[in-house]
């Protein structure tokens, strides 16, 4: 029987995963796997959403960017994204896992986690797998692509254990086929084919898996019952064991995904594959005994084992001493070297040696031959700590672990059925986790006494966090009830229960002889004191003056029995139990003892009826009952109370005599004839009477095994609800930890929902204030909003929203071509400027832009009016001076004169040809002279007081002067000076025409 892992079902799918109503598929892979990524991707249909989302686990480069989305998205037409944390699973996406993390899912998320191990050391696609496994459940689905490593092997354990699907990529095709080779090697993957086919067989696969059966399709309940037994039979045909007796909720759940492998809609039609392809019976086999375990699984249960009971173990062993373990449902064997790693830990602190042996068992042959082998995947060093891995484990060349042989020589492995096969004996502990939980309320009867049978007195049993001994608690005695870890214990009740051949007396049985040892010994026994007289005495009173007594529970089940009771009890008729002192009473004795022992048992105190008349072998006897309540004084059953039953048979003797029959007289037999006729009637009418008290006692009978039946199933509802009222009690803690988180975020966003209310009131001021028009449309030219300065451009109303631009009247005047020239901007993405002339003698600038969004997405366009009739007014303003400057510049250019323009400081700032070609200087080289440079020295002062008179705005009369040429020439010019003001009235140039004169006469 293999042991399974997570397989409680307590909390139900997920509210975000499993009720989403999609199949979210893990794809894994390592070396090679872009091919494999790219094959899968383009075997999706195009025509047709897959309605599942992708999450894509590949080994990637700590220190490198990932290239795989890009990549992916060539491939396909769904939406590809790079895992962000908290990124909720959507589908017909795509997710990637980014590099230098670990990736999980919780309630439909995915969650990013630092990368936990070294590189080279890291198992990312099991990771997700199990997280995958656990959100999802019958709704997650891996698939292992090429790659080197086992990475992947557990994860697909874990998703099969949930009910989910496994794919492998086939080796022939994979570049790399380490990967699905192990994940093959598991046998549970369900499809081996190539990455192009298989999306075409996912999808097949969903359509059967996750779309409930019509209703004409669907098998009645009957029909289905019929169908499962015959599954049952060709199980234990081929295999030899026998699942009948196991909860028909797994194995519906099992069946129903085996048919969805096969896309089979009926159940009949199942059967009939299973009897045509006896490997679908082996597959059958396969999944029904899925073990999915992991070293140390459940940690808390194990600190106990760790902290309190393996000690305790060893407390009552001398060194040296033997101690017996057996692991039931061992499945691949984590759970019994974890075991055997915790007694070989607690030998080595207590410095001692003691002889160890671990029976693991399992029904599965395939698990237990991994178990022997004692070989492990790298991925185990995430449930192990480094110490007990480097202690207990040797490292093979291809990654895997071994285990150390002095911890594997701890242990024996075997193939074994708990339901046919003997259980070992004379054990110290008995760890037989989530087994119970997948097999009938029968059959968990059978197994209780079985365990307690097996154990040495005070051996321990360590059960599922699900499981509990139900009814049996008598005989164990809790250590630890939220652990499930229980004590045998040798009770009164559990003793007479166990009915395994050994039923021990409750209270000290009296020899028949007495014993010498006890006569002759000086010991502190009871016997031992008394006198040999004194013992020969009690005891032959005990055997002929006390009446015969049963000793007796609250049920009626016979503990102890004294004297001859044959008179007064019988064996019953069926199937031989417990003795039962009601069912086993004779006539006459049952209705008043079964009626006695409730009263007594309701208030304890002494009963007595005389004079009851009980049927003994052929003839009535008189016999006076008593019953007596006592309470037990065994350590074990102390406060435990028990009922003593007497019957004493009334001799002859003392009975009254019966008063004497009147005599007949002679010749008058009429009166007895008359009274044997009357003694005939009455006869027949006591029969009557007690046949009918018979078959009321009989169906009396019947209804108490049926309240009793009841009472059992009621009691383990009970303890199913108490394990669930447990786990409640744990999510209620969890829970109220995430509702003060969600408090938090929940403050966040509120925060958050007044920072874009404000910032939405800013934006609608600064776009009414700027004056600016502006137009937002979509793909089809709808308009979606539109800013109050829109209406002086074009004529709208608040009613307008959602109405096609094209509808609307413009104030634009020459324009008629707004429609395609959004269009346009919405094909090419480019910009698109245009100045238009607005009624009234105004101009606009409008700008038509692509709408784009924070992910780059196209969604419209929007259109800007800006007012631009000052502008225009300026520019024309500006254009008609340029004309006029440029007439100026004409006038200037070909002017005869030397024209220049100097600043108040006397530098030249302009200089045309005519005097370059009257001073030889170029205009690059005058204007980096001085007029002082051009100027004789003897007249500079003049010059500087003239260029003074100027600068203060004086007009001076032209003058006779004389200037330097290029080549130290003096030249004699006549010189005309004007003051240049600007707008303000200030000087703040001076321009001069000079022409060349003669020299005056001397």
């Amino acid at each position: 029987m293999a042991s399974h892992d997570d397989s409680v079902q307590s909390a139900g799918p997920t509210a975000e995963g499993s009720a989403a109503g999609f199949p979210i598929v893990g794809l894994g892979a390592s070396a090679g796997g872009l091919a494999a990524f790219e094959s899968f991707f383009s075997g999706l249909p195009a025509d047709a959403a897959p309605g599942m989302a992708f999450v894509l686990v590949q080994h990637l480069a700590p220190d490198h960017k990932s290239l795989l989305t890009e990549l992916i998205q060539r491939f396909t037409r769904m939406q590809v994204f790079e895992v962000e944390d908290g990124m909720r699973v959507k589908p017909n996406c795509a997710y990637i896992i980014p590099p230098n993390h670990d990736l999980a899912l919780l309630n439909g998320a995915l969650h990013l986690l630092d990368a936990g191990a070294p590189r080279g050391q890291r198992l990312p696609i099991d990771h997700f797998f199990r997280s995958l496994a656990r959100d999802q459940r019958e709704r997650a689905i891996a698939i292992v692509l090429s790659g080197t490593g086992s990475d992947g092997t557990l994860g697909v354990r874990a998703v099969k254990a949930e009910g989910g699907m496994a794919m492998a990529q086939s080796p022939a095709s994979a570049q790399f086929d380490g990967m699905p080779l192990n994940a093959i090697a598991t046998g549970l993957i369900d499809y081996e084919l190539p990455p192009e086919q298989m999306a075409a067989q996912l999808m097949a696969y969903a359509r059967h898996a996750y779309t409930r059966l019509s209703a004409p399709g669907a098998a009645t309940g009957m029909a289905q019952d019929q169908a499962l037994q015959k599954i049952f039979i060709l199980l234990r045909a081929q295999t030899g064991h026998d699942f009948s007796n196991y909860k028909p909720s797994t194995i519906q759940r099992r069946v129903e995904r085996r048919m969805a492998v096969h896309q089979l809609s009926d159940i009949g039609a199942y059967v009939k594959y299973l009897q045509h392809m006896p490997a679908e019976v082996q597959a059958l086999f396969r999944d029904l005994l899925i073990g999915v375990t992991h070293f140390f699984r459940d940690p808390e249960a194990f600190k106990v084992l760790e902290e309190q009971l393996i000690p305790r173990l060893f407390e009552s062993k001398p060194a040296g001493g033997l101690i017996r373990v057996w692991s039931t449902g061992c499945s691949s064997g984590e759970e019994a070297y974890s075991l055997a790693i915790l007694l070989q830990e607690c030998m080595e602190k207590l410095r001692a040696s003691y002889a160890v042996q671990i029976f693991a068992t399992d029904i599965d042959g395939r698990a237990i031959a991994v178990a022997r082998a004692g070989v492990y995947p790298a991925s185990i060093a995430a449930d192990l700590s480094p110490e007990r891995l480097a202690r207990f484990f040797v490292l093979e060349p291809d990654g895997s672990y071994r285990v150390h042989k002095g911890l594997r020589d701890m242990l024996v492995f075997s193939e074994q059925d708990l339901i046919k096969d003997p259980p070992f004996s004379k054990l110290d502990l008995i760890s037989c986790r989530n087994l119970l939980i997948y097999l009938n309320a029968e059959l968990q009867k059978r197994l209780i006494p079985l365990f307690h049978y097996a154990l040495n007195p005070g051996g321990l049993l360590l059960l599922g966090s699900s499981e509990g001994v139900g009814e049996f608690g008598e005989m164990f005695t809790v250590l630890d009830r939220k652990g499930k870890l229980y004590q045998r214990k040798e009770g009164l009740h559990g003793l007479q229960r166990a009915t395994l051949g050994r039923l021990a007396p409750l209270m000290p049985a009296v020899p028949a002889q007495p014993d010498p040892a006890l006569i002759r010994g000086a010991g502190k026994s009871g016997y031992a004191a008394k006198p040999p007289l004194r013992a020969l005495t009690e005891q032959t009173l005990l055997q002929h003056m006390v009446p015969a007594s049963a000793l007796v529970n609250a049920q009626g089940d016979i503990l102890y029995l004294h004297g001859r009771t044959g008179m007064f009890l019988e064996p019953a008729p069926g199937e031989v139990g417990v003795s039962n002192i009601v069912k086993m009473a004779r006539e006459g004795l049952r209705h008043e003892l079964a009626k006695a022992l409730q009263q007594v048992v309701a208030m304890p105190e002494v009963m007595r009826i005389p004079g009851l008349r009980v049927k003994t072998n052929g003839h009535f006897s008189v016999v006076n009952l008593t019953l007596r309540p006592i309470v037990a004084t065994q350590p074990d059953a102390a406060g435990t109370m028990l009922y003593l039953v007497s019957m004493e048979e009334l001799h002859e003797a003392a009975l009254s005599a019966p008063l004497p029959a009147p005599a007949a007289q002679d010749g008058d037999p009429a009166p007895l004839h008359d009274a044997s006729l009357r003694i005939e009637a009455l006869t027949l009418e006591l029969r009557a009477k007690e046949e009918y008290l018979q078959s009321t006692l009989e169906e009396l009978g019947s209804s108490n095994e049926e309240l009793k039946s009841s009472n059992e199933e009621m009691q383990s509802v009970n303890e199913e609800l108490q394990s669930a009222n447990e786990e409640l009690e744990t999510s209620k803690e969890e829970l109220q930890s995430v509702n003060e988180e969600l408090a938090t975020v929940n403050t966040e966003l509120h925060t958050k929902v007044l920072d874009l209310s404000r910032a939405n009131n800013d934006m609608n001021n600064l776009l009414a204030g700027t004056g600016i028009g502006t137009v937002f449309v979509d793909h089809q030219l709808r308009i979606l909003r539109f800013t109050p300065a829109a209406v002086q451009f074009i004529n709208l109303i608040a009613g307008d929203i959602g109405r096609p631009i094209g509808h609307i009247v413009s104030n634009l005047i020459g324009y008629d071509h707004l429609v395609a020239d959004v269009r346009a901007v919405l094909d090419t993405l480019s910009s698109k400027e245009v100045e238009v002339q607005v009624a009234g003698d105004r101009w606009c600038l409008m700008r038509v832009q692509p709408y784009r969004t924070l992910d780059n997405v196209i969604e419209g366009a929007v259109i800007t009016f800006a007012d631009i009739t000052e502008t225009a007014a300026a520019r024309e303003a500006l254009r008609a001076a340029n004309e006029r400057l440029l007439r100026l510049a004409v006038v200037v250019r070909d002017a005869h004169d030397a024209i220049t323009v100097q600043g108040l400081d006397g530098r030249i700032q302009a200089w045309n040809p005519g005097a370059e070609r009257l001073y030889g200087w170029s205009e690059t080289e005058a204007l980096q002279l001085s007029i002082a440079d051009l100027t004789p020295a003897d007249l500079r002062a003049q010059q500087q007081d003239r260029l003074e008179r100027l600068g203060r705005a004086e007009m001076l009369p032209p003058a006779q002067t004389q200037r330097l040429t290029k080549s130290g020439e003096v030249r004699h010019v006549f010189i005309v000076s004007t003051p240049l003001l600007n707008a303000s009235g200030q000087v703040y140039a001076v321009a001069t025409t000079e022409r060349a004169t003669p020299a005056p006469a001397p």
